[in-house]
């Protein structure tokens, strides 16, 4: 009986230790996105500001209940947000960079090198 409640606390911790790395890429995506002008995603071609908020805004929504529930309910909701969060900022995040750079990465504090 000792052996089901160790493994059960385990479990536990591995679920909120995960919840809140979730939680950190959903958040570092939300603020990402609230940085960047509405105009470089239309620029990048990479749908609206307002659609990625929303998104990013919801899948924020899901991790914070996700982690406050214990991991144990909205799993499957879960994984949807967190992998809109990483498409946003594996995705979107680099061509919306790219685009408010004028496409020119060679760009030092002092001008071009």
């Amino acid at each position: 009986m000792d052996g089901k409640i160790l493994i059960s606390y385990v479990t536990a911790g591995v679920y909120l230790i995960l919840g809140l790395v979730a939680l950190a890429l959903e958040v570092w995506a939300f603020v990402d996105c609230l940085r960047h002008r509405a105009t470089l995603f239309v620029a990048a071609s990479k749908r609206t500001k307002t659609f990625w908020l929303a998104l990013t805004g919801v899948a924020l929504a899901i991790g914070a209940l996700t982690v406050l529930t214990g991991g144990s309910s909205l799993s499957l909701f879960g994984i949807a947000a967190v992998t809109a969060s990483c498409v946003y900022l594996a995705d979107v995040r680099p061509a919306v960079r790219e685009a408010g750079s004028g496409g020119n990465r060679n760009v030092g504090p002092y001008g071009p090198w």
